[in-house]
């Protein structure tokens, strides 16, 4: 689907300020959106909602279809009767400009638990019926996460193959049983996910008012140890103890000379194909019941994924298996229409995943910091651009582009400084303007390009399992001109309409 020429912002809400150890969906994701609007940006794009997994990553999500319960508004809850000012007194330290998951998640945690709490003691009518209709809609996932996410607190430690053999292998009894014993833990993490949806549709709502888009991401593969995998095993390439037999992942690359070894499960796709891919239906349809528009992450694994043996401690040692290709994209169509999807068509790119891009007309990346290690033949430079295309100064995945040029060969340096006419004094507003400019319909920049920021701010490092996902902006590091000079620049090549944005 062909989108609009516009423009937007990568930050993911994690990112945001707040008292409470990271951003959440709360006022300060409401200033943000008026801050594009007054930067005149059309998308705020986010990294996967999903909950987070080893590393802090949301990529290892434990489900593919729950949010992440420590975005939850604590301030909200407490609006709502649930908490009281004292829960709301930040501990020591979260204040800190980086994400402190070691403090952060049992505060937040604690906090949705006495908030649960008191909405099962005290809930009016009105909120328990919408927390009943709530349940009731998304019964198809939210009956199984719950479950899964009180058993794995029952099992501290243990992959899901690793519980009880009745557990493990779904036994109808076993499962009344584990219903019946952790009840109030069932209804805690249902209540969660309630308060969860709830502030991000009335957020989403916020947004779309103002006249800003979400942009989501839905990552190819989960987690082994997820709610999804444990419930439906046959979609999964696991043994007959439910232990992953290959792992995805990708060869040896820009990032990492080893390959990045995921160790996610690959999926049985003749199953899903069995059932006309009904479960991939159904998480790009709740897909963009949170979303206006969704990124898939590593489209490349539909034509043809990087198998790894289970028992390979690195990616080196891999084949390429073939993917669902278009099958599963025309049973998207056929149950959803056509959709406004960008497709991550970045790492080996071969023929065949371009022709599935384009049979679709899904947009894909091209990104900047990519563009000067070769020639003047390379597709990510702008001079290959194609509008239906959507261009990043960097992703989530790359350096800033300012710790991306301090640690740049002299070849780049050479080729970039002659290519964008610069002296590289400025070179992350030179790669904004560079982007912008192009004729790709969608540029999006993080924003800690937009501010300038050093390595020490990257979001994530390919291959490395700790230390990431932790930046965190605060609002005095954002002046009116970068706002005005956003705008200036959309107005300068045409990605918003005119009057709009800060002058």
């Amino acid at each position: 689907m062909r989108l609009p020429r516009a423009s937007g912002v990568l930050l993911h809400p994690t990112s945001l300020p707040g008292p409470f150890g990271s951003g959440d969906l709360g006022p300060e994701a409401r200033h943000f959106v008026d801050w594009l609007v007054s930067a005149g940006q059309r998308y705020w794009q986010v990294l996967p909602l999903t909950g987070i997994g080893p590393g802090n990553s949301p990529y290892m999500s434990n489900s593919a279809f729950a949010g992440n319960v420590l975005l939850v508004d604590l301030a909200e809850l407490a609006q709502q009767g649930w908490l009281d000012a004292a829960d709301l007194v930040p501990a020591p330290g979260l204040d800190a400009a980086a994400v402190d998951f070691a403090a952060m998640v049992p505060f937040r945690m604690q906090r949705l638990q006495r908030a649960a709490a008191r909405f099962a003691q005290a809930g009016t009518p009105e909120q328990r019926a919408a927390h009943d209709a709530f349940a009731a809609a998304h019964a198809g996932w939210l009956d199984d996460y719950a479950l899964f996410m009180a058993l794995s607190e029952a099992h501290p430690g243990r992959d899901w193959c690793d519980w009880p053999a009745a557990l493990a292998a779904r036994d109808p009894a076993a499962l009344a049983a584990a219903r019946g014993e952790h009840g109030a833990r069932i209804a805690f993490w249902t209540f969660c996910q309630w308060a969860f949806f709830r502030q991000w549709a009335a957020l989403k709502a916020y947004a779309n008012g103002r006249g800003v888009e979400l942009v989501g991401d839905a990552p190819i593969f989960i987690a082994h140890h997820s709610a999804e995998v444990w419930a439906q095993p046959r979609l999964f390439e696991l043994d007959a103890d439910g232990r992953p037999t290959v792992v995805a992942g990708v060869p040896p690359d820009f990032f990492s000379a080893t390959g990045q070894r995921w160790g996610n499960p690959l999926y049985r796709w003749a199953e899903h194909a069995r059932d006309g891919y009904a479960w991939w239906v159904e998480r790009v349809r709740r897909g963009f019941e949170l979303y206006d528009l969704l990124r898939i992450d590593h489209f490349r694994g539909f034509a043809a994924h990087w198998e790894i043996p289970d028992s390979e401690p690195t990616a080196v040692n891999g084949r390429w298996v073939p993917g669902p290709g278009e099958a599963l994209f025309k049973a998207v169509a056929k149950a959803l229409g056509p959709l406004p999807i960008i497709a991550e068509d970045l790492g080996v790119i071969t023929p065949d995943v371009d022709a599935l891009r384009r049979k679709f007309a899904f947009p894909g990346m091209r990104i900047l910091q990519f563009a000067f290690a070769g020639d003047a033949s390379d597709r990510f430079l702008p001079h290959h651009h194609e509008p239906d295309s959507v261009v990043y100064t960097g992703t989530h995945d790359n350096d800033t582009v300012a710790g991306w040029w301090a640690t740049a060969s002299d070849h780049e340096r050479h080729f970039a400084r002659g290519y964008l006419a610069t002296d590289g004094h400025d070179m992350p507003w030179t790669m904004i303007r560079a982007a912008l400019a192009s004729v790709a319909d969608t540029a999006i920049v993080p924003m800690q390009d937009v501010l300038a920021l050093p390595t020490e701010c990257r979001m994530n490092f390919p291959g490395q399992a700790s230390g990431w996902w932790r930046w965190r902006f605060q609002w005095n590091q954002v002046h009116p001109w970068h706002a005005g000079r956003l705008a200036e620049l959309g107005r300068l090549y045409g990605r918003h309409p005119p009057g709009a944005g800060a002058g």
